[in-house]
């Protein structure tokens, strides 16, 4: 893992940390995932439900929770979109957790907005901010295509 916190130093693209941030989440690796937060103290990071945390303290703290139950998440990123103004970019993303519970395996859906800011050691994330999702977003993404082109 030191090779991807090395790596981190000088990342080209937020769709790089974007890739490296749910990677990260997956593997519950805490460096890593904190690495690519920028050096700012106005980094925030919002929980679905949760109060919003400001600064990198807060925010490893509020991950060190969510890794205590249990590691990684089972976590993917889908419909992506993309907004990207010179040194910021902001992606609205469409999360799909799985969760492995007594009724078997659940999933969840969650709207993420991730702002991404170019630092001098690369692109790295500013903002975290997640919520439930709307069941229409859901539905939108598990449609299925009844016209293949």
């Amino acid at each position: 893992m030191s090779r991807i916190v090395a790596h981190l130093t000088a990342a080209e693209s937020a769709d790089e940390v974007e890739q490296q941030f749910y990677e990260a989440l997956r593997r519950a690796h805490l460096d890593t995932l904190m690495a690519l937060w920028a050096d700012e103290d106005e980094t925030l990071c919002v929980h679905p439900g949760g109060p919003r945390m400001l600064g990198a303290a807060a925010i490893r703290e509020s991950f060190e929770a969510v890794f205590a139950n249990g590691g990684g998440l089972s976590i993917h990123a889908e419909k992506i979109h993309r907004v990207h103004m010179g040194t910021t970019a902001i992606h609205s993303v469409l999360e799909h957790l799985e969760m492995s519970t007594a009724a078997g395996t659940q999933s969840a859906w969650v709207m993420a907005t991730n702002i991404y800011v170019l630092t001098p050691k690369g692109w790295r994330m500013l903002a975290h901010h997640a919520s439930p999702a709307d069941p229409q977003d859901v539905s939108d993404s598990l449609m299925v295509a009844t016209v293949l082109h």
